[in-house]
């Protein structure tokens, strides 16, 4: 999706204009393709299937849906502009909800708000959802896609996410668990938890596997081998309750040793 749009947020007949910035951005390592006989850059070219191969430009390219075979029908820019009402242009916000009842699996690209006109509405609009904890659920059409939309105030900002919908969320193909637990494993289960329980910060967590890739590359420009990396090898337990007592056991701190302090000498008296 695009970096940013510029739309309008609307709820009630209050209207506030408003930019999206996205909210992510990759940190990818790229890497490109190279021909391993003579090192020499793959590029993928755009060409005509019935032209004998001819490349196409940019510029010559629309967009076309097959509807019988090797029959299409041309949608331009303007085609899609002339189906937009003026509703898919706005997000108007259609429903308030509980954020805690929208499901993470629903979550797909977080944007920044920023209100460009009607800074009292958007102050508004920010400190009510923050206070009643609700979430505007909206939809609208960015870019050629209608998307489903939700509002939400997160640390005195305002955020937009797309959202996937319903008929897009695939169902899980593993097999149903029918296995049970006994009330000792779920206690010693429970435990384990609470013992690794704690705030969630996200500048604890780094992308460990990047920086290693970094480090690679490093290596290989000047002239060195990569080092196998090294990490504890993960010795899985046969027996589950031997599993859970272990853990539980490397979550435990070892007791400080008691420093037993004496008595400071009587000094004598002086005659």
């Amino acid at each position: 999706m695009a970096y940013s749009y510029k739309c309008s947020i609307s709820f009630g007949l209050v209207y506030i204009p408003v930019t999206l910035h996205a909210a992510v951005k990759t940190q990818d390592i790229g890497f490109n393709m190279l021909d391993k006989k003579t090192m020499s850059r793959v590029k993928y070219k755009k060409t005509c299937e019935e032209c004998g191969g001819r490349e196409v430009k940019q510029e010559d390219i629309v967009k076309g849906f097959e509807y019988e075979d090797d029959k299409y029908v041309v949608f331009t820019d303007e085609d899609f502009e002339k189906l937009k009402t003026k509703k898919d242009k706005n997000i108007t916000i259609e429903k308030f909800v509980d954020i805690a009842e929208v499901d993470p699996i629903y979550y797909d690209r977080p944007y920044y708000v920023n209100p460009t006109g009607a800074e009292n509405a958007y102050a508004l609009l920010l400190r009510a959802m923050e206070e009643e904890n609700r979430a505007g659920v909206a939809k609208a059409v960015l870019g050629n896609k209608e998307t489903l939309l939700i509002l939400r105030a997160h640390g005195g900002q305002m955020l937009v996410n797309t959202l996937f919908f319903a008929d897009e969320i695939q169902k899980n193909p593993a097999k149903e668990v029918k296995a049970k637990c006994s009330a000792s494993e779920l206690a010693l289960a429970k435990s384990i938890i609470e013992g690794m329980s704690g705030e969630f910060k996200a500048e604890e967590y780094k992308n460990e596997y990047r920086e290693r890739i970094k480090e690679a590359i490093g290596r290989k420009v000047a002239g060195k081998e990569i080092v196998q990396a090294k990490d504890g090898a993960l010795n899985a337990a046969v027996n589950l309750m031997e599993a859970l007592q272990a853990s539980l056991k490397g979550l435990q701190k070892p007791a400080k040793k008691a420093v037993r302090k004496t008595a400071p000498a009587k000094r004598e008296k002086r005659a």
